[in-house]
């Protein structure tokens, strides 16, 4: 299987008007479809991309909400653009994700500048576990674990393995890309690329593999300026409600810092 680093699959997108053209390989793949989190980033590359040319500097995106359709199959993927509307301080844009014609993905983000407040500013602190530093790599088993997971180095600091037999509800895990040229990716997308990583924690007390599914996914972003990131980002993960066949799922992303970076929240079905 060729694998394609991310800031490569950027580097060759192409645009036509309102439409960002990409390619995505196998190695993207997650089971039926391409992993979540490569289908919104670069939905969201492509937003910057055709809203974004007369942006100020400081625009960032806020949030994003993505509602999963159908299959994102391997290959040639087009993510068409429409500028929702543009206020003076927010930017409502839409992205739909097509590949061979079908509708994959339906984004909706939102980018915005700061702005003068009476609050002052106060943000969560990370909580304290072990550094990635002191962790080993998990190992990527070819064959058992969905191809996009090579793209990634990932140490557990706190984990939920899927399908191991004990129910563990949160997990904590390090994370970072293995690409040479990530220093070049916009740190908004590459959160949007680490935000969909970890499996919802509560498949961990099954005893056998069964089908999963993101339905929905909606993700709130900080302004990332100056972020290392090329360093280890760090997600939380937590199965808030399991019944009738879904989870709702939440995770927090920090900066390799320290930050947040984002909060996260996805309605996940399980099969079987």
């Amino acid at each position: 299987m060729t694998v394609t680093p991310f800031a490569a699959t950027l580097a060759a997108r192409r645009r036509d008007g309102d439409a960002v053209h990409f390619e995505l390989g196998e190695d993207w793949q997650q089971g039926r479809t391409a992993y979540g989190g490569v289908v919104c980033a670069i939905a969201a590359q492509a937003m910057r991309d055709v809203a974004g040319a007369d942006w100020a500097a400081d625009v960032s995106l806020r949030a994003l909400q993505c509602s999963f359709v159908s299959v994102v199959a391997a290959g040639a993927v087009s993510v068409q653009v429409e500028v929702l509307r543009q206020g003076r301080n927010v930017c409502q844009v839409q992205a739909r994700v097509y590949e061979d014609g079908r509708l994959g993905s339906v984004l909706l983000g939102v980018y915005s500048a700061g702005r003068p407040s009476a609050l002052a500013p106060r943000w969560p602190v990370a909580p304290v576990v072990d550094a990635a530093a002191s962790l080993p790599d998990a190992p990527y088993m070819d064959g058992v674990q969905p191809p996009f997971l090579q793209h990634l180095a990932v140490r557990a600091a706190r984990p939920a393995w899927p399908f191991g037999g004990r129910r563990v509800d949160e997990s904590v895990l390090h994370l970072r890309l293995r690409d040479p040229a990530a220093g070049h990716i916009a740190p908004e997308v590459l959160a949007v690329l680490l935000g969909d990583v970890p499996p919802t924690p509560a498949i961990s007390g099954l005893t056998a593999p069964v089908p999963t599914s993101s339905v929905t996914w909606s993700l709130e972003l900080q302004p990332l300026a100056g972020v290392d990131v090329a360093g280890w980002w760090r997600i939380d993960s937590e199965s808030v409600c399991v019944a009738g066949g879904y989870v709702n799922h939440a995770a927090r992303l920090w900066t390799p810092e320290g930050r947040l970076a984002a909060l996260g929240t996805q309605v996940v079905t399980v099969f079987g």
